[in-house]
């Protein structure tokens, strides 16, 4: 039977001198489009890094497609398809010349797949790499990622610095790539716009723990912000608040069920949560 998690991280701890990835725990289903999403510093690149190990953790446990750290072998590396903010491939070379560098990296490196989403980019071939600007380096990335049959893709910040065609075209490719109940995704980003078009599930890291990893469905469908005044607040049920934050003549309260929260407090005004405003009121907003 087929592992039913693409990655299982379990207690992942990275202590630095200023800064601790604290024992934190999420999956990623197969078929799934997992966002981690977090303030800058609050730990994603790290925990990134930590799942590729490309960094020593201090604890935890991570399985990646079925496989421990101390079980992972080539084969399994060429299934996981990789970007980062900032990509480099060596400035000389061509997307065409890289394609034969390629070639001699991954066993599983599909020149067809890899030129057909050069196109589908708008990606010249013979233009050097040094001369791309940053989008074009992004997506040069991503098609990278895309043409060794990867089964999971991990991707930091990949759609950074794209302007919005580009990044719809790009969520568009993620999209067709999950269609494959066997591929998944975790990608890291601070554009939660991306995210609410794709993700299946949002993981939010604030100051290196987890505050919630939940369904995208349930925190742009449920949450809510209740806009009341100063007598309504003190009314409020101190258990059906999550967050708040005093705005200059309003409160503003985060909900967690906003149909729930209709129907106690009928004289309020209730709107849907972004999944911005969410990160915004466990950051910075109060709690009960």
């Amino acid at each position: 039977m087929m592992e039913q998690n693409a990655l299982v991280v379990d207690g992942l701890t990275k202590q630095y001198r200023d800064f601790t990835l604290d024992h934190i725990s999420f999956c990623v289903p197969r078929g799934s489009i997992v966002g981690l999403i977090g303030e800058n510093g609050a730990g994603k690149s790290t925990a990134i890094q930590a799942i590729l190990g490309l960094i020593q953790k201090d604890a935890g446990s991570i399985s990646l497609l079925g496989k421990t750290e101390e079980e992972m072998d080539a084969a399994t590396r060429n299934r996981i398809g990789v970007v980062f903010d900032g990509s480099n491939f060596p400035g000389a070379l061509s997307p065409d010349k890289l394609n034969t560098v390629f070639q001699r990296i991954y066993e599983t490196w599909d020149e067809d797949v890899y030129f057909s989403l050069l196109e589908q980019l708008s990606l010249p071939k013979e233009k050097k790499f040094k001369e791309f600007s940053k989008g074009m380096r992004m997506k040069l990335s991503i098609a990278v990622a895309l043409s060794h049959h990867s089964e999971f893709l991990i991707l930091d910040e990949a759609t950074s610095g794209l302007d919005p065609v580009v990044r719809d075209d790009i969520l568009d490719i993620f999209l067709d790539f999950v269609q494959d109940e066997n591929h998944s995704i975790l990608v890291s980003s601070h554009i939660t716009s991306d995210l609410e078009k794709v993700a299946d599930y949002i993981v939010f890291l604030h100051e290196g723990k987890i505050i919630f990893s939940k369904s995208k469905d349930e925190l742009i469908y449920r949450y809510g912000i209740i806009k009341c005044g100063a007598a309504q607040f003190a009314a409020i049920d101190q258990q059906d608040i999550v967050a708040w934050r005093k705005q200059d003549y309003e409160w503003d309260i985060l909900v967690a069920d906003r149909d729930a929260a209709g129907k106690k407090y009928p004289k309020t005004i209730i709107d849907p949560a972004t999944i911005d405003d969410i990160m915004l009121f466990y950051g910075k907003g109060e709690r009960p």
